[in-house]
């Protein structure tokens, strides 16, 4: 999930917000200022209401932030470099790289976040039972039990055994500890997931048509995304399984045929992309990447515009290339190949070119890995 705009850095790691995020940071607003907190504590101006579900929804959002640090604060601990945080719709999300080495280290990482959502929820409750004992009515103890509730709701919901919440982590580090195999607890997590998505599904569409309205359909959106996200993990399990041992020099084409920044679309189309057949290209300078074209790049410029396109300026520019090392094992790449939206990855040494890992390299990779397994099981 890529940010759309970024709010600084938090302990060292980048946090960044999805515009997603401001469509249900409206939408908590408009129920707690237009229907919750009027309907709760009648009797206030329209601007109390506004004010208060303002500062509640915020509270909120910070609290969301705070439980995506502490994954990133305690995988940092246990070895893992952390990407960027990324508030978005269904929440949050700390981009880690790799994975944890231990069960011990993955339930660290996930166990951490539901804890954080489960003492910030105590905080606010304890807050509105102190201001319920003085005798304090009102907006102020309104807004405090609604983030006490919705932050023990967010830690219940989170600890459920099912990928990609922290609780399908939870489940799959247990059975990795008690199985010894990471794919299958991974697997396992995953197909949790795809169960709750289906239920989450059914439930929503049953409370829409039970007159649960915008409720309900909601559900069924959550149930949808955890059918699709734990679809995914199960796939990227099986190919890290495939993968597992493998480097990146032993996949990489090596040497691969580059070209200068200087040089126009129209003589890359003329002269390369016919000639040597290659879809992605990339600009060297001095022997150092500087950019990737591709071909679906190319396509996007005018025909009549080619003749004075360079390619520089059309390329992946260089800060946002996918680098790597031959030595580099190919299971930690495969999560940075998204930072690019080309796919591919250049293999360096010292800072020169060796070689390109395109997703076709990948696709033989996991072919080989596949039939070595199958080889192995049929002995």
């Amino acid at each position: 999930m890529r940010a759309s705009f970024g709010l600084g850095r938090i302990a060292g790691v980048p946090v960044g917000v999805n515009w997603s995020v401001l469509f249900i940071f409206a939408l908590i607003w408009w129920g707690l200022s237009a229907n919750l907190f009027p309907v709760s504590y009648p009797g206030r101006s329209a601007l109390a209401y506004v004010f208060a579900g303002l500062a509640a929804a915020v509270v909120f959002f910070l609290g969301l932030l705070a439980h995506e640090v502490s994954h990133a604060v305690v995988a940092k601990r246990n070895g893992l470099d952390v990407q960027g945080i990324t508030l978005w719709l269904f929440g949050g999300v700390a981009e880690l790289r790799g994975e944890a080495r231990t069960p011990g280290a993955e339930l660290r990482i996930a166990g951490v976040g539901p804890l954080v959502s489960l003492i910030i929820g105590v905080f606010f409750g304890a807050i509105a039972i102190v201001l319920s004992l003085a005798g304090v009515q009102g907006l102020l103890l309104g807004a405090m039990a609604w983030l006490a509730g919705i932050n023990l709701l967010l830690a219940l919901f989170n600890i459920l055994p099912a990928a990609p919440l922290d609780g399908g982590r939870l489940l799959r580090a247990a059975v990795w500890k008690a199985t010894g195999d990471r794919t299958r607890a991974s697997v396992v997590a995953a197909r949790a997931g795809w169960v709750l998505g289906v239920l989450l599904i059914g439930l929503g569409l049953f409370r829409f048509l039970t007159g649960a309205g915008f409720g309900g359909l909601w559900l069924a959106l959550i149930g949808w995304f955890l059918i699709g996200a734990a679809g995914m993990e199960e796939r990227q399990a099986r190919v890290g399984d495939a993968l597992r041992g493998v480097r990146v020099g032993e996949v990489m084409t090596p040497q691969p045929q580059t070209a200068s920044g200087e040089l126009t679309v129209a003589d890359f189309v003329d002269n390369y992309l016919f000639a040597y057949r290659h879809t992605a290209l990339p600009l060297t300078e001095d022997g150092r990447p500087i950019g990737l074209v591709t071909l679906d790049r190319v396509r996007g410029v005018p025909g009549d515009q080619r003749g004075s396109t360079t390619l520089a300026a059309v390329a992946c520019r260089a800060e946002d290339l996918v680098l790597a090392s031959p030595d580099e094992q190919l299971t930690d790449l495969l999560p940075r190949l998204s930072e690019c939206a080309d796919g591919r990855a250049l293999v360096v040494v010292e800072g020169q070119l060796v070689g390109i890992v395109s997703p076709s390299d990948i696709s033989r990779a996991v072919q080989r890995g596949h039939l070595r397994d199958q080889v192995t099981a049929g002995r």
